[in-house]
């Protein structure tokens, strides 16, 4: 995969060469191209932004700098190649082959809940890069999005600062991309680097061999849309807080079971609406039930 970002502050995507990242940029599954949007200003001063039409606050970014910026990114001609991030440090130790083998990697597996493409389905496929345009305006990204853009080739994301980029860069940049215009939260943040790293973070980790073990990202919070419950480590006892005794049991239908319930519960407790999309059977509403007998009941013990 590649990805490029374009920004007016680029050391804001230095995180982009850290952990996890750096270490699919050193073992080439992963390249990233981050480009100053100044560079293509004209003037003197090298502004990027305008008072909007119509009055009001704040400034809007011009379309006459962004316009040319996604078009040279889109035909890969502002890409070179001895400016992409490097890893911010050399990762010690390299995956063995039974490292892979066991986390189901080593092969051209398909991004987690992929289905292998047809030869049909790629002829038909639009090759078009995907924009990402992180924006308090567009629809929420969800983890739906990052599993089907941990499929792609190449990912640009536009950074906007000020009062947000002129909407004819968005609108005409779908000559020569698929776009996406997208909201982290219902919030607001100064620009759409800090957004940009979050999407950039949670679709990397989802490229077939970039996570040791793939359960790691298969039962993540959504995953199956439910949160995800609690876990727990050594020390088995810390504090005077003990680990749940299934957890020890080495009965692992039994852990299964208990990892469900927690899971459910949790859900229930903090997102319930999340419930709504997903499938029930008749244990998990047992398991729910019992939750809310338990909380009308002011009880805390699972």
């Amino acid at each position: 995969m590649r990805i490029d970002v374009i920004t007016i502050f680029p050391d804001y995507l230095e995180p982009l060469r850290h952990a996890l990242l750096g270490k699919a940029i050193e073992e080439g599954r992963l390249a990233v191209g981050v480009h100053n949007l100044r560079d293509w200003a004209s003037d003197n001063h090298k502004s990027v932004d305008d008072s909007p039409f119509g009055g009001g606050p704040g400034m809007v970014m011009k379309p006459s700098v962004w316009g040319p910026a996604l078009d040279d990114v889109a035909s890969g001609t502002a890409a070179d190649p001895s400016r992409d991030l490097a890893t911010a440090l050399p990762h010690l130790r390299k995956p063995r082959h039974d490292d892979l083998a066991a986390a189901g990697e080593g092969s051209d597996t398909a991004a987690e809940g992929a289905a292998p493409e047809s030869p049909a389905e790629r002829d038909e496929k639009d090759d078009r890069p995907l924009l990402i345009v992180p924006t308090p305006a567009g629809r929420p990204f969800t983890q739906a999005d990052a599993v089907e853009w941990s499929r792609e080739d190449h990912l640009v994301f536009a950074c906007g600062r000020y009062e947000g980029i002129d909407q004819r860069v968005v609108d005409d940049a779908q000559r020569t991309y698929r776009v996406r215009e997208v909201s982290i939260g219902d919030y607001v943040l100064i620009g759409g680097e800090v957004a940009t790293l979050v999407m950039a973070e949670a679709v990397v980790r989802l490229i077939p061999g970039v996570l040791g073990n793939r359960r790691s990202h298969e039962e993540d919070s959504f995953s199956d849309g439910l949160l995800e419950g609690p876990c727990y480590t050594k020390p088995r006892t810390w504090r005077g807080l003990d680990v749940p005794e299934v957890l020890t049991s080495g009965d692992h239908a039994r852990i299964d079971k208990w990892r469900r319930a927690e899971s459910l519960r949790r859900t229930a407790e903090r997102r319930p609406e999340l419930l709504d999309r997903v499938e029930l059977d008749a244990v998990d509403r047992d398991v729910l039930a019992a939750w809310e007998e338990e909380r009308r009941s002011g009880g805390d013990e699972h």
